[in-house]
């Protein structure tokens, strides 16, 4: 049976550089639980737990900090996997992401603004950085979503 490329019609040149992509898949999603007293805890569906900070004064994660986090964490993989897609690791050393956000002063409470400061530690060209910035903001997840404001479905049960 002849393979996906010929079937478009595609020549022995093109089929030899095709790539197999195959998608990751993982269990998702988090459940915060928070009594009378006491500070919320996350849970995620791959066991990870976190404590919640409530107040702007204690050390710890409140949900802003979570927000930053997960972009920045995202676009900090994201910059190691599109040095591999573009086959520049031998020249990775490490990559430093601090992601900042300005609140609206005005309509409902939100960040109006997100920014990102990537630092990428190897011997790269000012294109070669633009590149690999490009392919990492795509690749990301967490920056995809919050561009493209995802639906947010709310149901409401007794506990």
């Amino acid at each position: 049976m002849p393979g996906f490329a010929a079937c478009l019609g595609y020549s022995d040149e093109w089929k030899s550089i095709m790539v197999d992509i195959r998608v990751k898949t993982r269990l998702t999603g988090a459940t915060a639980r928070m009594e009378n007293r006491g500070p919320a805890t996350l849970l995620t569906e791959t066991g990870g737990a976190l404590e919640v900070v409530t107040s702007v004064s204690d050390p710890g994660f409140n949900p802003l900090d979570l927000l930053y986090s997960s972009l920045s964490a995202c676009l900090a993989l994201s910059v190691k996997g599109a040095v591999v897609k573009l086959h520049l690791l031998e020249k990775f050393s490490d990559v430093s992401v601090h992601v900042t956000g300005e609140k609206a002063h005005e309509g409902v409470s939100r960040v109006a603004e997100l920014s990102a400061d990537i630092r990428i530690g190897g011997e790269y060209s000012d294109e070669e950085l633009k590149s690999i910035v490009t392919l990492a903001k795509e690749l990301c997840t967490v920056s995809n979503t919050l561009s493209l404001t995802p639906q947010i479905k709310i149901s409401t049960q007794k506990l």
